[in-house]
């Protein structure tokens, strides 16, 4: 079991994400999913990087921890365009 591993509000902190207003990622392992809506982005974990599945490939979540959740960065191949926390939904 990971410590990613559960469901997770997303919160948007900056940058040019959109709002994140009932956005859940649950992650498993190494794998997840980014819940927007309708809208589901499959990804894989590599430690602290949520690497997003095509059709959403070239996205990278970089997290780091912060307190009982994360702060993330939001990039798209390698250039940072938002910032997000991630916070356990119990």
């Amino acid at each position: 079991m990971s410590e990613l591993d559960g469901v997770w509000k997303v919160e948007r902190v900056g940058g040019a994400l959109p709002p994140m207003t009932g956005v859940r990622k649950r992650i498993d392992g190494d794998r997840g999913v980014t819940l927007a809506g309708p809208v589901k982005m499959r990804f894989e974990v590599r430690g602290l990087e949520l690497r997003y599945r095509p059709p959403f490939a070239g996205l990278v979540d970089l997290l780091e921890r912060d307190g009982d959740g994360y702060r993330g960065r939001a990039t798209f191949l390698g250039r940072q365009f938002g910032r997000f926390r991630l916070s356990r939904v119990s």
